[in-house]
């Protein structure tokens, strides 16, 4: 099933989405920016399942770095995998920063803005040329996008500039046979999340009222559906935005 890129890979929805994408057996090149050791947990796990596994460090906001990163790529995958192409981008990376609109300084705006859409963009254009032809992408938005929520304003902006932009290369790489999707996960408890979840019981219990299905998601709700999408069942679905929420305010 070919080899799959996913950024933001050392915990939560991108470690979810690696393992079961080796599952379905695809090689996995994962990345981490500052949780080392939890990357290579997950390489421990991929292996574990009979799948193959590299991490490597990328920080989705620094452009100038990815350059350098293309390069280790293509070595990964001539070491790894004996190939010269990969076949799927999963550009996962990312953080929230929830501050009223009046609070959020231009530094925070920045942080926001390099590491959601920014990032996602230069580094789909800087690895295009090693991506195989019929391959995909795959973009992590956030039900942000279609609700409204105070406190997410930039965030929410740049996430939706992100389901913006996967319609765009759809379009854009369609010669190529490249489809591009979104997925839009809703409020999702992660190793990252747990802690200020545990310190706000009553805003779970909101968040699980405001969702048909009656709870949040944990990280394989949504790591199973982008490696559903990374396979072939998936291969006629296109610029599509897919929230995987439970029914969230609705």
């Amino acid at each position: 099933m070919g080899v799959v890129i996913i950024t933001g890979a050392s915990r939560g929805l991108g470690a979810s989405a690696a393992i079961h994408a080796a599952r379905r057996g695809m090689g996995v090149i994962l990345t981490y920016n500052s949780h080392p050791a939890g990357a290579e947990e997950v390489v421990r796990q991929v292996e574990a399942a009979g799948g193959k596994a590299v991490a490597l460090a990328l920080d989705v906001g620094k452009v100038a770095s990815f350059s350098a990163f293309r390069d280790k790529v293509a070595a990964a995958l001539k070491a790894t995998w004996g190939r010269d192409r990969f076949d799927a981008l999963v550009n996962n990376a990312g953080y929230g920063a929830f501050n009223p609109i009046e609070t959020v300084t231009e530094a925070e705006f920045d942080g926001l803005l390099n590491v959601h859409l920014k990032g996602p963009f230069f580094l789909t254009q800087v690895l295009l040329p090693l991506m195989a032809d019929g391959g995909q992408i795959i973009n992590m938005t956030s039900a942000t996008t279609r609700v409204a929520t105070a406190g997410t304003a930039p965030y929410a902006s740049f996430k939706g500039g992100l389901e913006v932009l996967t319609r765009c290369i759809a379009k854009e790489f369609g010669p190529r046979r490249i489809r591009a999707n979104s997925v839009s996960p809703g409020a999702i408890r992660t190793d990252m999340t747990s802690e200020a979840l545990d310190q706000s019981p009553e805003f779970v219990e909101l968040l699980a009222g405001q969702t048909a299905l009656g709870r949040i998601g944990v990280p394989d709700d949504v790591g199973r559906v982008v490696a559903s999408l990374l396979s072939e069942d998936n291969a006629w679905v296109n610029a599509q935005n897919i929230e995987v929420a439970g029914g969230y305010s609705i």
